[in-house]
């Protein structure tokens, strides 16, 4: 097997190249994931787990019985920027079908872009809501991370004062929009919310202010270097005694950065991690190790995720006949259910219904305390 990943990974650059697989490949997919700025800490793993579902896909005869080739694209860049990089994968060598794991203002760009015609598959945990003309979602959106778990932890936990902290845009403010709505369903209440910009690194301020609040639980979306940062500051403080922790973006890389010391009552809410024992997931880490050793880039939900999304696109070009937008909408709007990792799946309104897995990362490892099967979203596209 390490060979045949060998193969789909060889002769890719920075920024933009083409896996090599069998001269006969005509079905070619574009990869875009961030290999530079904020989100380059994901690019290795995201690309490794692309390459498996590739090879996956291959061995069970292609799509539509032509075999896959994959070409990466870096997009962890400006919006325009990596348009542009998207464009030349298109129009320049032929790419006809492409999955992403970046930004939502990235997606944003592309779905300008791309206007319909030509099939995106987008990966990563988001705000929701996006719809358009060949776009589908395979990443978690806050009713399935947290209209389950919400309710769940002011159960076990006893919560009920709840402080919201994230980075200033989209993303964790439309998150938080929902979250107050199930913390108040919960019996709780907020009793503070605040944004930061990307340049803090400092959250002396804000940690009093949470101190100050009696918070017993702390939502945190915070992104990369700021959750480690903030992290880090929350134990130093001793505020791990006051109030229990609850990220959407902490997954393995994070956590390994946040540190075992640091880590004490910190949960995270994810469809995937590396730690889920189920037989599909301990078949997917077993094939990722033997492919790329023990020393591999870390398994993680962001990682993962390109796994996840060319399957979905497998899925639907298969049902569908053919990599036509109008074609795979319709099988789309129909339903389309497969089963990876993270377990039997289901397309929902362009979003996919699936297994949303509550983490105790104590102890400087995630723990899967509990699970809520088959979570459709809420924020999905209207049939």
């Amino acid at each position: 097997m390490m060979n045949k990943v060998t193969n789909l990974l060889f002769g890719i650059g920075l920024a933009i190249a083409a896996v090599s697989l069998p001269a006969a490949a005509d079905v070619k997919v574009g990869v875009l994931i961030p290999d530079s700025g904020p989100g380059g800490l994901f690019g290795p793993s995201s690309r490794n787990s692309a390459a498996l579902a590739a090879e996956k896909i291959n061995a069970g005869g292609g799509i539509n019985g032509e075999p896959v080739s994959l070409h990466f694209a870096d997009v962890g860049v400006a919006p325009a920027e990596a348009a542009q990089a998207a464009l030349r994968l298109w129009k320049g060598e032929g790419v006809q079908a492409f999955v992403g794991m970046h930004d939502s203002a990235v997606r944003e760009a592309l779905i300008t872009r791309f206007s319909g015609q030509v099939p995106y598959v987008y990966t990563p945990v988001y705000e929701g809501n996006s719809c358009a003309e060949g776009l589908y979602i395979t990443g978690e959106t806050p009713s399935q991370q947290l209209a389950p778990v919400i309710p769940y932890l002011a159960e076990t936990e006893g919560v009920s004062q709840w402080y919201l902290i994230g980075h200033d845009y989209n993303w964790p403010r439309d998150t938080n929009a929902l979250a107050k709505r199930y913390i108040a369903d919960a019996g709780g209440e907020v009793v503070g919310e605040e944004y930061v910009p990307f340049t803090v690194a400092e959250f002396d301020s804000s940690l009093q202010r949470i101190r100050q609040s009696g918070a017993d639980a702390v939502l945190i979306t915070l992104v990369g270097g700021g959750s480690v940062g903030f992290n880090v500051a929350f134990a130093s403080f001793g505020l791990d005694g006051q109030a229990i922790r609850l990220g959407t973006l902490i997954e393995e890389n994070t956590l390994a950065r946040i540190g075992t010391d640091n880590a004490d009552r910190l949960f995270s809410s994810s469809g995937y991690f590396g730690s889920i024992q189920s037989g599909e997931a301990a078949e997917f880490a077993a094939e990722y190790i033997e492919a790329f050793g023990e020393n591999a880039p870390v398994l993680n939900g962001l990682g993962q995720s390109t796994y996840e999304g060319l399957m979905l696109l497998a899925a639907l070009a298969e049902r569908a006949g053919s990599l036509d937008v109008a074609a795979m909408d319709a099988v789309a709007e129909e339903g389309t259910s497969w089963s990876t990792p993270r377990g039997d799946n289901m397309l929902v309104g362009r979003h996919m219904a699936q297994t949303i897995y509550l983490a105790d990362a104590t102890g400087g490892v995630f723990d899967i305390v509990m699970s809520f099967e088959n979570v459709a979203s809420s924020e999905a596209c209207p049939d």
